[in-house]
């Protein structure tokens, strides 16, 4: 099942608006309950505490969060932050 959960993972791309201020610097961060709930709003549930971000996204861009799944599998996770408009 797990490894199942990390195709489901692998195979989406989530795209997170924020808020932006001068030089692509956001107000606020991307946490990874932003990430959860980007992921559930397309059919698939993460726990918030299997998204291992080492910090929040203060930053516009593409980013591969790894997502830590039972039995030691692991998944990486397609995020892309874009300016709110």
């Amino acid at each position: 099942e797990a490894a199942a959960d990390a195709e489901n993972i692998k195979a989406l791309s989530l795209t997170i608006k924020a808020k932006v201020g001068e030089e692509g610097k956001l107000f606020g961060s991307v946490t990874s309950m932003d990430i959860a709930e980007a992921a559930k709003a397309q059919g698939v549930v993460i726990d918030k505490r299997k998204i291992a971000l080492e910090e929040p996204i203060k930053r516009l861009g593409d980013f591969t969060v790894t997502v830590k799944l039972p039995a030691d599998v692991t998944a990486d996770l397609k995020v892309t932050v874009v300016a709110e408009e």
